[in-house]
């Protein structure tokens, strides 16, 4: 799903540069100089970047799977509550040591 979604952002992306001609500026009343499609653009380069990221997150979480460490943060190798696996499945840390530990109460 993130990968198609990605892949669909970047071929859009390159749609809109396609479109544009060199040398090609457009006006408009909101981003002045540079145009729609430059903002375009860079939006959906960003969103195929974090559709990526995602993608990536999900490999290394099968990677812990098969390695049978899934589940278990990487810092204090404590379980993680299943709760935070629900919400965020490739979660690699616990909630302590995501926010620092203790000492950052």
């Amino acid at each position: 799903m993130h990968l198609n979604q990605a892949n669909d952002l970047i071929a859009e992306a390159e749609a809109l540069v396609e479109e544009m001609e060199p040398g090609d500026t457009q006006f408009d009343d909101e981003s002045g100089e540079g145009g729609t499609l430059s903002v375009e653009r860079e939006r959906d380069q960003f969103l195929s970047a974090q559709e990526l990221a995602a993608v990536g997150e999900i490999d290394q979480a099968l990677e812990r799977i098969s390695r049978k460490t899934y589940g278990y943060c990487e810092q204090c190798r404590n379980p993680i509550p299943r709760a935070r696996l629900k919400v965020m499945p490739a979660a690699r840390l616990c909630v302590q040591c995501k926010n620092g530990g203790l000492s950052r109460r």
